[in-house]
């Protein structure tokens, strides 16, 4: 059946020159994705962040990022509140800001991972495993003998591990 290209112009939806509509094209092809991860050490000090989106999004990660070690805090100092035990290292999701969903991970030494996702129904098991990846990657990194404890993670192997591990949680 031909579309009479006169019904397009009184048409809601806008259709492109194959006959689909754009809406649905633009939702296709926005991957939910993971935009930033962190490792901080146990004083709150940052040893890695990465942002996987453009420069100007990576200033509000990183606040996004800084934001949560206080609900990790929260989280940490009052286990009854929160309902996490003291002996889970996935916290869950820490909080919801505007598009963005942000879960943290605790490890035994104190030191916490933080992911940031755009996808806004992600399941909490997916979250498990790409942590144990992360964290086992860290593993890797910090039982380099040429890293100091509590310093930042400057491995190249390590950033390469990361972004792999982020590239194969790709939500769609």
């Amino acid at each position: 059946m031909k579309i009479n290209p006169a019904q397009l112009s009184s048409d809601p939806i806008e259709l492109n020159s194959s006959g689909t509509d754009r809406v649905g094209i633009l939702q296709n092809n926005r991957r939910k994705m993971i935009v930033c991860v962190a490792v901080v050490g146990h004083q709150n000090n940052p040893l890695y962040i990465q942002s996987f989106t453009e420069a100007e999004d990576a200033l509000k990660l990183h606040h996004i990022v800084h934001c949560s070690l206080d609900v990790i805090d929260e989280r940490v100092n009052n286990p009854s509140k929160s309902g996490t035990t003291l002996n889970e290292a996935f916290l869950g999701l820490l909080y919801p800001p505007l598009n963005y969903k942000v879960y943290g991970y605790l490890t035994n030494t104190k030191v916490k991972f933080i992911m940031v996702t755009t996808d806004l129904d992600v399941r909490d098991t997916d979250v498990r495993s790409f942590f144990r990846k992360f964290h086992a990657a860290y593993v890797d990194a910090v039982s380099n003998p040429f890293h100091v404890p509590g310093k930042k993670i400057t491995s190249r192997t390590f950033s390469e591990s990361v972004t792999n591990i982020v590239t194969s949680y790709s939500f769609n």
